[in-house]
This record gives C-alpha cells, sequence and structure tokens, in this order.
C-alpha cells in the first residue's frame, strides 16, 4: 500500500479497525479508547501525531462529570426500569387488549398504543420490545394473528422509543449537537452562537413521532381490510367474559398514572417550568409514586432497580470516556479537516452531504448501538453539517428517526434480536425479518417526509421556545 494513502487517510483506518474489533466482540468502551491510543502511538512513531491533543482529555472528563444536561440520563433511565418493573406496561397490555378486541386487528391496536405510550413514559427501546414481546406475542399468536405481522409490530412498536419523548437518544443528542452547532457557528465566524437544547429537540419530535404512530396504526387498518383473517377479532362471548363488571375504572386505573406521569414530564418541558433534566426527576418521582401506588415498592424492585440503573448509566458514560479519547486522536490526525473535504465535495450540496451521512448512520446502525453514533458520528459529521446551513432541530430529528429504522433492518437490528430472544419456538427468524419490512418502508418513508417538510420538525420548537 502506498505509504501516503495510509498516512492521508489514517482517520478513516482508525474508524475501520474500530468497526472490525467491535464486530469480534469487543466491548464498545475499550475498543474506542483502546484502538485510539494505539493508532495515537503508531501516529507518533510515524511523526504524524502530536501527543499534545490527549492533554485534552483531563478536560473533556470533567466536562463530562459537571455537564448537568447529562444529569437527565440516569432519571430518565430509572424512570424507565421503576415502570418496567411496577407492571404498568403489563396493565396497560391487558386492559387495551380488551378494550380493543372487539376489532380486527385490535390487539395489534393495542400493541401499538402501548408501545407509544412505554416510549413516553420509559425511553428504554430494549426494554419495551422484551416486556411487549413476553406480554403480548404468544396472546397475539393464541388469537390467530400471522406470527409475521404480530412480531414487525411489536418491533416497529418497541422502538418508538428512539424519538417520541423523553428519548435517551433525545438527551443524548441534543447534548452532542448543542456543541457540534456552537462550533459550526464559531467556524462560520459568528462569536456570539445560538443554542439548541434537548427541549428543543423533545417538542421538536412530537409531531414525527406521533405521525410515525398514525401511520403505523393505519398499515395495520389496511391490512385488516385487505387480509382480515391475518388478525381476527376475539369472539364476542369470550371478550364479555374478559371485559366483565366495572371495565371503566379498570381502563382509567390502567391508563391514568401513566398518562399523568408522561404530562408531567413533557408538560413542564413544553410550558417553560422545567428543564429536561428537572422534568426528569420529577419522572423519577413519579415512577416511584406509581410503583407505590402498585404495590411494588419493595426492597428488592427497588435494588434491582437502582442496580440496573447504575448498570445502564455506567455503560453510556464509559462509552462517552472512550469516545472522548477516539475524538481527540481522530482530530490529531486531522480526521475533520479529512471528512469536511470528503461532505463538501459531494455533488448536490447540502442535500448530497446529508443523504451520504444518514446512508453511513443506517449502516453503522447494523453494528453499533445509538449511543456509540451519537457520541462518535455525530461530533465528527454534526459540524460541517450544520456549517452548511442545516437546521439543528431537524437535523436531530432525523438522526434519531433513522437510528431508529437501523435497529429494525435485518439481518442486525438490534430490536429484532431483542425479541428473538423472547419469542416462542413457532416464531422463526425468518418470521421476524419479514415481519418487520413494512414497517421499515414506513420509517424511510417517515424519512422522506421529513426531509421534503422540515417544518414537521421545527415548528412546534419555534411555536413554544419563539426561536
Amino acid at each position: 500500500m502506498d505509504s501516503t494513502l495510509l498516512i492521508d487517510f489514517m482517520p478513516l483506518w482508525m474508524f475501520l479497525a474500530i468497526c472490525l474489533v467491535l464486530l469480534a466482540g469487543y466491548p464498545v468502551a475499550f475498543t474506542l479508547a483502546g484502538v485510539a491510543l494505539g493508532f495515537a502511538w503508531l501516529g507518533q512513531s510515524l511523526d504524524i501525531f502530536d501527543a499534545a491533543f490527549l492533554e485534552a482529555l483531563p478536560n473533556r472528563l470533567f466536562g463530562i462529570m459537571t455537564n448537568d444536561t447529562l444529569l437527565a440520563v440516569p432519571l430518565f433511565v430509572f424512570m424507565g426500569v421503576m415502570l418496567e418493573r411496577s407492571k404498568v406496561a403489563e396493565s396497560l397490555l391487558e386492559t387495551m387488549s380488551v378494550l380493543f378486541g372487539s376489532l380486527r386487528g385490535g390487539l395489534g391496536f393495542s400493541v401499538t398504543l402501548v408501545g407509544m405510550l412505554l416510549a413516553a413514559s420509559t425511553g428504554i427501546v430494549g426494554a419495551t420490545v422484551v416486556t411487549m414481546g413476553l406480554l403480548s406475542l404468544p396472546t397475539m399468536l393464541k388469537r390467530g394473528y400471522d406470527p409475521r405481522l404480530a412480531a414487525g409490530t411489536i418491533c416497529a412498536s418497541g422502538t418508538l422509543g428512539q424519538i417520541i419523548p423523553p428519548s435517551i437518544v433525545l438527551v443524548l443528542l441534543g447534548d452532542v449537537l448543542s456543541s457540534a452547532y456552537q462550533q459550526a457557528q464559531l467556524d462560520m465566524g459568528i462569536f456570539a452562537p445560538e443554542t439548541v437544547s434537548v427541549g428543543d429537540l423533545f417538542v421538536g419530535a412530537l409531531i414525527p413521532g406521533l405521525l410515525l404512530v398514525g401511520a403505523y396504526l393505519l398499515y395495520l387498518v389496511f391490512i385488516t381490510w385487505l387480509r382480515p383473517a391475518l388478525m381476527p377479532a376475539i369472539p364476542p362471548a369470550e371478550l364479555a367474559l374478559l371485559r366483565g363488571p366495572g371495565m371503566a375504572l379498570r381502563v382509567a386505573k390502567a391508563l391514568l398514572p401513566p398518562l399523568l406521569l408522561i404530562v408531567a414530564v413533557l408538560g413542564s418541558i413544553l410550558v417553560g417550568w422545567a428543564t429536561p433534566t428537572e422534568a426528569a426527576s420529577v419522572g423519577a418521582v413519579g415512577a416511584i409514586l406509581l410503583a407505590a401506588a402498585q404495590g411494588q415498592l419493595r426492597g428488592p424492585i427497588l435494588r434491582d432497580v437502582v442496580r440496573s440503573t447504575t448498570q445502564v448509566t455506567s455503560m453510556v458514560f464509559l462509552i462517552l470516556i472512550g469516545a472522548s479519547v477516539f475524538s481527540l486522536v481522530f482530530r490529531g490526525f486531522g480526521g475533520d479537516d479529512l471528512v469536511s473535504d470528503l461532505l463538501s465535495d459531494l455533488p448536490g450540496g447540502a442535500f448530497g452531504a446529508m443523504l451520504v451521512v444518514m446512508a453511513v448512520m443506517f449502516v453503522l446502525g447494523f453494528v453499533l448501538d445509538f449511543i456509540e453514533i451519537t457520541f462518535v458520528v455525530v461530533p465528527i459529521v454534526g459540524p460541517i453539517l450544520l456549517g452548511m446551513g442545516l437546521d439543528p432541530v431537524w437535523l436531530g430529528i432525523m438522526i434519531a428517526i433513522n437510528l431508529q429504522t437501523s435497529f429494525l433492518t435485518p439481518p442486525f437490528g438490534f430490536a429484532l434480536f431483542y425479541l428473538r430472544g423472547v419469542a416462542p419456538a413457532e416464531v422463526s427468524t425468518a418470521d421476524i425479518y419479514r415481519g418487520v419490512v413494512p414497517f421499515i418502508g414506513i420509517q424511510l418513508l417517515m424519512l422522506g417526509v421529513l426531509a421534503a417538510w422540515p417544518q414537521l420538525a421545527t415548528w412546534l420548537p419555534t411555536l413554544v421556545y419563539g426561536k
């Protein structure tokens, strides 16, 4: 290989090395930091890397520790895990299934709506897919639902936690895009830069998220009209036994608590009473009260919730530390300039650059989790795209929906693996793969609609925050 090619494209070789090591099964955080440090040593040996770049690492870590926005991560994770353990999902699914049971496709509608409510309550994709897979998939199969349709509905509904706030994805994206937006403006000579916040992304995601839920429901309605045998209704006699007396009270008890929690969290952000971090603390306290009301606030459950929250939070911040090391070494090799030149030389200007970035992120979503893509890829491409004049809120929502789509796409979509782990033996992997294909089409259509009408993401933040 030509030595000039090796040296000039060192940042890309480093990125390729990280992908290969991750495919070998090594932990993400240690891979990011380890490969970056290995390339830093190689670059210093070849006299093409200045080790002074790594001297900025302590300041980076201190910035992470003092970042108020990132405090929302453990709080939202705690809220989601507590709600999962407090049987809220189980109660919601049972009640909604009975409520819509008289309709063809009623169970599918119930799963989609419960997925939306859980997304707005927890924001954790894996927990939602596993919970609904355990609770609703056996019931749907028992009622005569097509396995592919049932699996696709559960996977797609479970990934709504990527886009519907309060989403962990949007919290992390908001923090990263805020820094990228300020850097882009400074690079353009704007020394009093505007800001973008997590709250902006939360508000901007509401309309696209609800449109996506509506598109899922319309698809299910279309299937019930085209092939009604795939989604039968519950027989009237059996439904009468399931409903029994006091149905209205059961519906109220199942729906009101999570709805009140959603209103408390999102409503406090929308009206400006609380920042996303403060709203996350409201959600955490609300989840504790809800668990207590359900009789689930016991010692073993609380210990399990705290332990799970600690594990997820530690994973997120360890990946962030590894990504900080990677970012410094990447910049030390001139990676920012290399990526900027590559994107700027593409035909189509900002549209062409955006299209390529979305395609790369979509492919990376097969092998990397959204956390790695957010911490590694977005800081590299974000300032370049924003410097081309793209709106930061619109860009953040596009990235979130794109990552949600990659979660569904065979053969490596994470949601598919989550469901495969809990699905009954009669549901094959091929059934799951085929079942998600129409929903992938809906996701891609939503990306196209949002690309054509950015106002779907930007209108509400402008109305709420006046910017």
